[in-house]
């Protein structure tokens, strides 16, 4: 055979041109020619256009081997095959392909401890899937991460083995096979130098505990890195708090026993000695404006240290910089220390670096909410200056849309623009469907109960939408409501109601009649400022009266209007919400007034109704909360005609005096019918502290209340005392607070305070979807 010969060197001339194209440089090169042909050999389930579409050369077109080493490298990154090379007989190129195994199907056993359909998803999004082709460097790492997650649950026993079985057609099963045993455990937290506070004080300020009664719910007894991270700034911070501004934690010793079950913590740390502020002093760039910078100062020169304090301040010298402009002003406290005299200066450095405004505003994590809904909650807009005060409002304003269960805003700076920045606002979704169920027994009445099931935000528009059901004895309703919180782009409300009410009040004498009234109302609210709502509405109702036997008061009633009448309410209110939370409340006031008006029909009469609610943060217990809720209502006729007594308020049970059975307060009439009145008040009080051993964990609280009220008709004066007349009820209990997958649940028990003996008692209440 001729050395010559094309037909024998172009193969081996292929492969060399494949290492001269990564190593550099070589003298056996394959000699550029014409191409007449391509040949694709080896696929089994690729489509040869994917391999025609990723080759660097077509027919008719000089081939060399810089672009036979240019099609070797795009092949191999589609991922689809094993091996790959390229043959040339004659004029015609051969791509010869090796095509990777497909999973047929990802499988698990043993696993308890995730979510299978999670982990599923998971995995195919890192290559790992149902169709995907198999590379088992990626099953490696994927084996690896799942070891990793169970040593975050400290389960480090746990076990991964992965199986592969080889299927006909070039196809693979993955199993995991999963030994995850018993979670370790920690067994003791010790705290090594500690003299100035007790080791028991410090160890109730940290979030891991040994095991205790409480663990199994709140798992605080799983070792967790991050976590104990966070506890030792909480050491940190309870020190420096206090004047120990040289605190430090010298080593935090982890030890876990030989069979993996067992964990011991042992910190050690040095207290140093406390120190007084003498003095606070601003260095640096304050933009001309110190008298301005010097009223925001929370350290107070004559006390202990407080690293709080210098950490509030320098956010709020940070967020005082952001409101002009400067979204990367630096402020640096730099104590001057005697330790000498246990002194300290406080010096505050500020350096603004450049005025930014803000170029995008991106929204990611809304899989389901639409990008509109979160944009039009924002008062810092695109293309303006960066104000932080702006930013906090709408972060705040987004998480009160309570559409998410997580809402972070980030600020990017854009590249090569100096003066530019975007925000990234990052959204985790929360369920917003809603059910909310109440229930109540007495040996009277038994079981009652009530239903809602609610969209807060239908198909991702922000839209509420809501049926109402109550099947209790004595209430029967059915309401379809629906609200469009941007009715206008000014942010005007609108909501429509529309309902079927049957009211059949409590009595003790049998007698046998009900309260019908369908209806509906339209009602739109206008926001005056960020926490300011003014409302107006418009409604029509009909009320029919039926039994046999009715109150003296209705027969009254009957008498002048007959069985049924119609009313047309105006509705006018004003509402003020500065709490921090709709939810879960620790700080904050919540106020409310509001008129019904009834100006057309049969019926003249005015309807008020205000209430007054407030939660304060206990400073000395920083996890207890204090709430407050107030309400007064008041009804009169107009136009020289009787106040319509279908309009009375009614008092009892939850969201009034507790202990008492719902609508049991009140006047009752000579049949026996409890017909409530036209006057009402009631106060209550409720104490929240976490549940031990859950730590600062809202969703899970224990409360102690104390409710009084009443409710009175307008001829009888209001009688605080027990002996005779109507009299303010009062209750005391204890209760549990708990954000439930289907609402806020409250479960109540109590004693009455303030009775009479002819009362309805109702010691254990629960309601999901109540705030007091």
């Amino acid at each position: 055979m001729h050395l010559a010969d094309r037909s024998f060197l172009r193969p081996v001339a292929a492969c060399v041109a494949l290492v001269a194209a990564a190593y550099g440089p070589s003298a056996h090169a394959v000699e550029p020619f014409t191409l007449k042909d391509i040949r694709i050999e080896g696929l089994q389930r690729t489509d040869p256009g994917t391999v025609f579409a990723a080759l660097p050369f077509r027919v008719g077109e000089t081939y060399n081997d810089e672009k036979g080493a240019a099609a070797l490298r795009a092949l191999f990154a589609t991922g689809l095959f094993k091996d790959v090379r390229i043959d040339i007989e004659g004029d015609v190129v051969v791509i010869i392909a090796e095509e990777r195994a497909i999973i047929a199907n990802v499988s698990f056993v043993g696993l308890k401890e995730f979510d299978k359909d999670t982990l599923t998803k998971s995995l195919k999004d890192a290559g790992i899937g149902e169709g995907l082709p198999f590379d088992k460097a990626v099953i490696d790492r994927a084996e690896q991460e799942i070891k990793r997650q169970y040593l975050s649950r400290s389960l480090y026993g746990a076990e991964v083995v992965t199986t592969i079985t080889p299927l006909e057609r070039n196809r693979v099963n993955v199993t995991f096979t999963m030994t995850e045993g018993d979670a370790a455990r920690i067994k003791e937290i010790r705290i090594v130098g500690a003299k100035v506070f007790s080791e028991s004080t410090l160890l109730g300020l940290l979030e891991q505990t040994p095991s205790g009664w409480l663990t199994w719910y709140t798992k605080n007894d799983r070792y967790s890195r991050s976590k104990l991270n966070a506890d030792l700034e909480t050491l940190r911070a309870y020190y420096t708090n206090r004047g120990y501004l040289e605190f430090a934690i010298d080593s935090a010793q982890v030890t876990i026993s030989p069979d993996k079950q067992e964990i011991s913590i042992t910190i050690t740390i040095r207290e140093g000695q406390p120190y007084t502020v003498t003095a606070v002093r601003l260095e640096g760039d304050y933009l001309g404006k110190e008298d301005e910078f010097k009223h925001l100062v929370k350290i107070k020169p004559g006390e202990a240290y407080r690293g709080e304090d210098v950490a509030e301040t320098t956010r709020l010298f940070g967020d005082r910089f952001g409101t002009y402009g400067y979204a990367f002003a630096r402020i640096e406290p730099r104590p001057e220390i005697d330790r000498g005299t246990g002194q300290v200066v406080v010096v505050l450095f500020a350096e603004p670096q450049r005025r930014v405004y803000v170029r995008r505003i991106n929204v990611a994590g809304n899989t389901r909410t639409r990008d509109e809904v979160v944009r039009r909650e924002f008062r810092q807009f695109e293309s303006s200056w960066y104000d932080g005060l702006k930013i906090k409002l709408s972060k705040d304003r987004v998480e009160r849309l309570g559409y998410f269960k997580d809402v972070g805003v980030e600020t990017n700076e854009v590249p090569g623009a100096p003066d530019q920045v975007d925000l990234a606002v990052n959204v985790t979704e929360r369920p917003t469907g809603n059910l909310l169920v109440g229930a109540g027994y007495s040996s009277a009445e038994k079981l009652s109960l009530t239903a809602q099931i609610r969209q807060d935000n239908v198909f991702g528009s922000g839209n509420y939408l809501g049926l109402e059901l109550n099947t209790s004895r004595t209430n029967r309703t059915v309401v379809f409501s629906t609200v469009d919180p941007y009715f206008t782009v000014d942010g005007i409300s609108r909501a429509v109601d529309v309902f079927y009410r049957t009211n059949k009040p409590l009595n003790q004498a049998g007698a046998d009649y009900s309260i019908t009234t369908p209806g509906g109302s339209i009602r739109f609210g206008v926001p005056f400022s960020e926490v300011d709502t003014v409302f107006f509405g418009l409604g029509i109702e009909r009320t029919e009266l039926r039994g046999s036997q009715l109150p003296s008061q209705y027969s009254t009633y009957v008498a002048q209007f007959g069985r049924n009448s119609n009313t047309v309410p105006l509705t006018i209110g004003w509402q003020r919400d500065e709490r921090d939370s709709v939810i879960t409340p620790s700080a904050g006031k919540y106020q409310r007034v509001n008129f019904e008006w009834g100006v057309a029909g049969d019926t003249r009469y005015l309807r008020t109704n205000l209430q007054y609610q407030q939660f304060f943060p206990i400073p000395v217990f920083s996890k207890f909360t204090l709430g407050v809720n107030a309400e007064v209502g008041y009804g009169i006729g107009l136009q020289g005609r009787a106040y319509p007594t279908f309009k009375n308020f009614y008092g009892g049970g939850l969201g009034s005096v507790r202990v008492f059975e719902q609508g049991s307060l009140g006047q009752v009439d000579t049949t026996g019918a409890y017909i409530g009145g036209n006057k009402r008040f009631n106060v209550n009080a409720s104490l929240y502290f976490p549940v031990p051993g859950t730590g600062n964990d809202k969703s899970l609280r224990v409360f102690a209340f104390a409710d009084a009220g009443n409710v009175w008709w307008d001829k009888k004066p209001v009688d605080y005392n027990i002996p005779g007349g109507n009299p303010i009820r009062a209750s005391a209990g204890l209760g549990l607070s708990w954000l439930s997958p289907v609402g806020p649940l409250q479960l109540s028990y109590g004693t009455p305070l303030r009775y009479k003996s002819d009362d309805k008692i109702q010691r254990f209440q629960f309601q999901i979807g109540t705030a007091f």
